[in-house]
């Protein structure tokens, strides 16, 4: 089972009197199963180091609070409880007054404003022992973007207490979808992972599906309609610019993915009754055919070493999950579970691929080993569909959809906790995580 890991003063909590010594350093616990209980933690309003740092201090330490407490890892102790009070970045902590309200991890920052330019440090301290976690860290950049910085405070708290990389500085690009169920508008848009700062990229002229974000978070591929069959467009993420690639005559080409290098693109193409697997090497527009059956072979997905490709494929009568060399070659079947089995993903950390489940009429967002042992199924609704990994690989997104409702975008924890809708201005679907942004 995936392996988690967090302070060892949660286990310390269940155990008065129990002591550190004045130079420990935190420990992180190895917990394989059960319930987590969320660590206690408590963030202050940050400092202003001057007059201008006021209007952002709050809203830097509510953004760094939400990020962590929507991890399900996390439990604010809410400041109305709150005894002592931060009022200088430097000043020592009273932590007898912190634990009398039973937070363990204390996070205090300040925030400095010269024009558009914003300075945000921070400081991260284990109550329990009473000193502080690491140095303190200090990001820059444009007022414009202060969610940023506290997305950059937050993944530094998270990694250190967890010991997992971060994920909360990254953006999704998505489906926004408006309109009657039976005449949807559908744009492409990005915003943050937490649902803020939407951006639309499409007009909604032509309908736009299944969008792929690569590896370097500049562009974006997706299947697009606009010339009345489904084509692969690639466009620039910074500047609009787009580009249909892939053609092959006679032939429909949907479900792009990026390689782990960013350079290439696998991607399903139909033509002549069957659907195959190319690959698109973006700089010279050459294509290599990789699958020649007469099945249907789509949603390919590449291993984070790029040696090997997942994709489903209703060789065997049903829609299963196969994994085959990224060259081409022999396939090898994964899935032997009830169901049908679509949209496999390989996860960020290569140990895990999420998938699609369709069985006695539900729909589940699911999990497995790379060889198809250890299958576990996350959710279970009308209809999940189509996960997407964040970047450290803990938690994944998908689209859920309720019996006449509109669809919605959903996360889950790869333990199957925590599940909660991602706020978005309307109607919305197929989500694709991208990385960290640098």
């Amino acid at each position: 089972m995936t392996r988690y890991f967090l302070l060892l003063s949660i286990l310390l909590l269940a155990m008065p009197g129990t002591i550190l010594p004045a130079q420990a350093q935190p420990l992180r616990l190895q917990i394989t199963e059960g319930v987590i209980e969320p660590m206690p933690f408590a963030v202050p309003a940050f400092v202003p180091e001057n007059s201008a740092g006021s209007q952002f201090a709050d809203a830097l330490a509510r953004v760094v609070a939400a990020n962590l407490t929507n991890t399900g890892l996390f439990r604010e102790v809410p400041r109305e409880a709150h005894i002592a009070r931060v009022t200088s970045f430097d000043a020592g902590v009273s932590f007898a007054d912190w634990r009398a309200i039973n937070v363990q991890a204390l996070i205090t920052g300040a925030v400095e404003v010269s024009g558009n330019r914003m300075s945000v440090k921070f400081r991260l301290f284990d109550v329990l022992s009473g000193q502080q976690m690491g140095q303190g860290m200090q990001f820059a950049g444009s007022t414009d973007n202060w969610r940023r910085m506290a997305h950059k405070v937050s993944d530094a708290i998270y990694s250190r207490i967890t010991g997992e990389g971060g994920y909360f500085d990254s953006r999704v690009v998505f489906i926004s979808e408006s309109g009657p169920r039976g005449n949807r508008t559908k744009r492409l848009a990005i915003m943050d992972q937490d649902g803020e700062n939407v951006q639309m990229l499409t007009d909604g002229r032509a309908l736009v599906i299944a969008p792929r974000v690569a590896p370097a978070g500049d562009r974006a591929v997706y299947t697009s309609y606009e010339t009345g069959s489904p084509r692969v467009a690639l466009m620039n993420l910074a500047t609009g610019q787009r580009q249909l690639v892939g053609d092959i005559p006679g032939a429909m080409t949907f479900s792009p993915r990026f390689a782990p290098d960013g350079r290439s693109l696998v991607l399903s193409a139909a033509r002549g009754g069957n659907t195959d697997l190319y690959r698109l090497d973006l700089g010279s527009g050459q294509m290599l055919q990789l699958t020649a059956s007469s099945s249907i072979a789509t949603s390919p997905s590449f291993s984070p070493d790029g040696r090997f490709i997942t994709f489903e494929s209703d060789r065997s009568g049903t829609s299963q999950i196969y994994i085959m060399p990224a060259s081409g070659g022999e396939a090898r079947r994964i899935s032997f579970g009830q169901g049908r089995y679509s949209t496999p993903v390989w996860s960020p950390r290569g140990d895990l691929i999420a998938f699609t489940k369709s069985h006695a009429g539900r729909f589940h967002i699911g999990v497995m080993r790379t060889d198809g042992s250890e299958e576990r199924l996350l959710t279970a609704s009308f209809l999940d569909e189509g996960p997407t990994w964040a970047p450290n690989g803990r938690v994944i997104m998908f689209t859920r959809e309720t019996a006449g409702g509109d669809p919605a975008l959903f996360s889950v924890d790869i333990t199957g906790r925590n599940l909660r809708r991602v706020p978005t201005p309307g109607a919305a679907s197929d989500p694709a995580w991208g990385p960290l942004q640098p």
